[in-house]
């Protein structure tokens, strides 16, 4: 008889996990990469078209369709040619060359025309534009997955790439048709190639760093700075391999990479503009010339490389367009208009830089950064006091490369005049991820408060970005009370790019119908287009058909954060009472102009005591003054509504009006007196 007594007794045997593949763990972190690439496209899909895109998308198809390198050649030809890789591919043309703007290389104009005034469909290609640079800032996540799995190991790999994917920075400007990530990708990839190839000598890696550092050379003229950051480098390298084989040989295999890789670069820029000179295109027979003018102009008080570059220039060392970007961006270097705090420069603030990095990095970076320094500060002091030098260079020895990018970069960006926008000091952010590896040894199940914390800040950091979204572009932190604040603090590509025309729509759309608008609008973009119906006030760049001159009456008033702030206004500024005399002057005059423009009878009789150019620029400087006494009046009032942060938006009546742009000066000024008191009182 069956008993279940008989029966041998089954116990459960604990499956042994065996540790995930690394064939899995860089498939995951590819995924993860891709996933960066997804949010920032998705986000950049909700935006219009940026300030810079659509230069940067035309000068690429001119570059790739009809080989003509005069369109912003200052903004690197690799990036351009990549971003207009979808349209090239499908034939999409670009408008005639018959246009005044082609031979004049004005791509703001040409561009607005290609884009906005031949039915073309701008939202697709701008959208397949954007998702080339989104894959470079993919790769420049998977650079960092990778340089922190060899330092840190994979979970510090993880944690790096994980502050890359949710980076609001990155997310901003990953996705948007520019130079910028391209960029940091190759600085990223240039120190680490070419410290690889020192370490471990080779045809291959010799061959990868030599290419790579030609790419970055066609990829923006930034990459100049490449030669202190590979300098410092080989010093590090020279002095630990000079121990060993000897100072000769190694001085002598440095000469020989050096001259490899500058013939390389220079074979490069050279394969990139057709290996061709001239930077005309056949279809220019003559009177063709380059954007802001020729090469007199642009050479003008350059400064002690002048003769240098005219010698490459007559001696046909380099592409003439090459030549011709690189003398554009280090006379626009010198002095740039900015704006910083309320406060206006060309020739910027050593603080610009700090103060953009402390307000539109996350907290939890920060924190990061703060605790990750506070270590290394204290891994060095504990090695020099007790006399435990050569370990500690053996330990650092890996980090040369970051360490020469981060402080090259961060050194000459604090003597930069050009203060214009967080996004030129994004390639130091790769540098920090990396860093920040550190901390994946933490996320171990010993060890369950420091993983916790870890954890924690790596979850702010996540949730910090998904807050902001779509609105990368105005991530400010609590510091500065959020991106509501922004536009007090900083504009231009720190916050107001010309991204936020559809989110203006939707914001009209539900709160303005039937109201007048008034638009001052900082971009690229078309309001029109997006459609948006509103009087245009002075807005930049100044492109497309000439606008009609108009009153100021109540109304809707939106004007994008760079506009208000008067940036790039031929008037910012304070208002003086030399500009107050002018404007007065000026305003007398607005019915007699406005009759010139609307009254044919009236016009043939003021033609014949003015001539009309006249006319016509004594309204320009008179609407900039106008609209100059009117943000000056607006700047300190809370905005009734904004647009993706960058837009802010007033509800004006007529008296506001008459008093901003048409009162006495003592009317101005007490209409500024009671908007502070009100916004002090809280109203």
């Amino acid at each position: 008889m069956f008993r279940p007594a008989d029966c041998p007794k089954v116990f459960p045997v604990a499956r042994r996990l065996s540790p995930p593949s690394a064939a899995f763990l860089v498939t995951l972190g590819v995924l993860l990469a891709l996933l960066h690439a997804v949010l920032a496209l998705t986000a950049a899909a909700t935006k219009s078209m940026t300030a810079d895109e659509i230069a940067h998308l035309t000068a690429g198809l001119a570059y790739n369709s009809r080989a003509d390198y005069r369109l912003q050649p200052e903004n690197g030809n690799l990036p351009q040619r990549l971003a207009a890789v979808p349209m090239t591919l499908a034939g999409v043309s670009l408008p005639p060359a018959t246009l005044p703007s082609w031979p004049a290389a004005d791509v703001w104009n040409y561009g607005h025309a290609f884009f906005f005034e031949r039915g073309l469909a701008a939202d697709e290609w701008l959208f397949l534009g954007r998702g080339m640079i989104a894959l470079v800032s993919a790769a420049t996540g998977l650079l960092v997955f990778c340089w922190s799995r060899a330092l840190f190991g994979w979970r510090g790999a993880f944690f790096s790439l994980t502050l890359f994917v949710f980076c609001p920075a990155f997310l901003a400007h990953g996705a948007l048709a520019t130079s910028d990530v391209v960029m940091a990708f190759f600085f990223l990839a240039a120190v680490g190639a070419w410290w690889r190839h020192l370490e471990r000598p080779g045809a291959g890696g010799a061959a990868l760093s030599a290419f790579v550092l030609g790419l970055a050379c066609v990829a923006k003229f930034s990459a100049v700075l490449l030669a202190p950051m590979f300098a410092l480098s080989a010093l590090v390298w020279l002095v630990g391999r000079a121990r060993v084989a000897g100072w000769r040989p190694s001085l002598a295999r440095l000469a020989r990479s050096t001259a490899i890789h500058l013939v390389v670069a220079w074979a490069t820029i050279w394969l990139f503009y057709g290996f061709r000179y001239g930077a005309f295109s056949s279809e220019l027979a003559g009177g063709a010339r380059f954007y802001r003018g020729d090469w007199d102009w642009i050479l003008t008080d350059f400064g002690w490389s002048r003769p240098i570059l005219v010698i490459a220039r007559d001696w046909h060392l380099l592409p003439e367009a090459f030549l011709y970007g690189f003398a554009f961006v280090v006379q626009f270097a010198k002095e740039r208009g900015a704006f910083f705090n309320g406060d206006y420069s060309l020739t910027g603030w050593v603080s610009f830089f700090p103060f953009t990095f402390l307000v539109k990095t996350t907290l939890p970076l920060l924190i990061l950064v703060v605790a990750g320094a506070a270590s290394a500060a204290r891994m060095v002091w504990t090695g020099i006091n007790t006399g435990r030098i050569a370990a500690l260079n053996i330990r650092l020895r890996p980090f040369t490369p970051l360490a020469a990018l981060f402080v090259v970069y961060w050194g000459t960006s604090l003597a930069s005049h050009l203060n214009i926008g967080h996004r030129h000091i994004l390639p130091t952010y790769p540098v920090l991820f990396i860093a920040a590896g550190w901390f994946g040894q933490w996320l171990d199940r010993r060890r369950p408060v420091a993983s916790a914390v870890v954890a924690g800040l790596a979850l702010w950091h996540a949730g910090e970005s998904l807050r902001a979204r779509p609105d990368y572009l105005a991530y400010f932190n609590q510091i500065v009370g959020g991106p509501a604040n922004g536009w007090r603090h900083l504009v231009d590509s720190s916050l107001d790019w010309g991204q936020d025309l559809p989110a203006l729509k939707t914001w009209l759309d539900a709160n303005a119908r039937g109201e007048k608008v008034f638009l001052s609008y900082f971009g690229a973009g078309d309001p029109v287009y997006e459609g948006i119906v509103a009087t245009a006030l002075p807005s930049l760049p100044d492109v497309g058909p000439p606008k009609k001159w108009q009153p100021l009456t109540a109304g809707v008033y939106a004007i994008s954060a760079t506009m208000l702030q008067q940036v790039y206004s031929p008037v910012r500024g304070d208002w003086t009472l030399a500009l107050e005399k002018e404007f007065q002057t000026l305003r007398a005059l607005e019915p007699t102009m406005l009759a010139f423009q609307n009254a044919p009878a009236r016009r043939a009789a003021l033609l014949r005591d003015v001539p009309e150019g006249k006319w016509t620029a004594a309204w320009k400087r008179y609407e900039w003054l106008r609209f100059a006494r009117l943000c000056h009046c607006l700047r300190p009032r809370r905005p009734d509504g904004e647009a993706g942060y960058s837009i802010l938006i007033y509800r004006l009546g007529a008296e506001d009006i008459a008093t901003a742009t048409g009162g006495s000066l003592a009317d101005w000024s007490a209409l500024i007196e009671r908007t502070i008191a009100a916004r002090d009182a809280g109203m």
